[in-house]
């Protein structure tokens, strides 16, 4: 029978640190593309809270590397209705900064 367990979290095959930190130094995540280090601890508090997050690490519902991914401004929050991140302050559905009609 197929092993339909997610790779990232098997015990054989785990993101390590280093990890992390060589994918966070790659043009993908430059300072422009990232938000601010208070909204990535937001969504990091929020993920933390989530049935969908596996081991502190991976997100079930997507399967993305939470602590890399909640650097993106790009990103969203997987879960229907604008997700978890869309509760954040500025932060609309979808990922994009929400800004006000004068």
């Amino acid at each position: 029978m197929a092993d339909n367990t997610c790779k990232a979290c098997r015990d054989d095959y785990k993101v390590t640190e280093a990890q992390m930190q060589r994918i966070l130094r790659t043009s993908a995540f430059a300072p422009e593309r990232r938000v601010d280090a208070q909204q990535y601890q937001e969504r990091l508090q929020l993920c933390s809270t989530c049935p969908k997050l596996s081991d502190g690490v991976t997100c079930t519902a997507c399967g993305c590397i939470i602590p890399v991914v909640a650097w993106l401004k790009e990103r969203a929050c997987p879960l229907p209705g604008g997700g978890r991140w869309g509760k954040l302050i500025g932060q609309a559905p979808g990922g994009s900064v929400a800004t006000v009609a004068e």
